[in-house]
């Protein structure tokens, strides 16, 4: 495999490892929660057209999944100072409670398709989360993700 295609077959093994989790787990929550839970307990609180762009959908389904959220008490919306028009979405203890959650369940779910693995192979796959983890920080203009 050539150096340019390993980035799109991380992309889509990431994918597909998060179907499977949902899939073999019975999460029925959208993955796009879970995206945005991540975005908020990451970056700190956000705008309902910045969490649209980062999600890449619109901004009429975002407000959507942020009153969703919000019924269960998940995020809190709250005005911006600096704008009384804007409301920016935060993560509520019990979202991020339900984010832990969530990560623990899909690491038991997946951690028998890696059980078999070498000590050497754990090493890599740490390696790689580690470098992944640095390279979606930041997008390339720079704004938190």
């Amino acid at each position: 495999m050539q150096r340019q295609d390993v980035i799109p077959s991380l992309v889509l093994s990431g994918y597909a490892l998060g179907r499977i989790a949902a899939q073999d787990a019975g999460n029925d929550a959208p993955a796009a929660q879970w995206r945005v839970l991540n975005l908020l307990e990451r970056s700190g609180p956000r705008r309902v057209g910045e969490l649209a762009a980062a999600a890449r959908t619109t901004q009429p389904g975002m407000t959507r999944l942020v009153g969703v959220l919000e019924r269960d008490g998940l995020v809190l919306r709250s005005p911006v100072a600096e704008d009384s028009r804007a409301t920016a979405v935060a993560i509520t203890e019990a979202g991020s409670d339900a984010l832990q959650a969530w990560r623990a369940e899909f690491r038991d779910t997946l951690a028998p398709r890696f059980a078999e693995l070498a000590d050497e192979d754990w090493s890599i796959l740490t390696r790689a989360a580690e470098i992944l983890a640095a390279h979606t920080t930041n997008d390339p203009t720079g704004a938190a993700q």
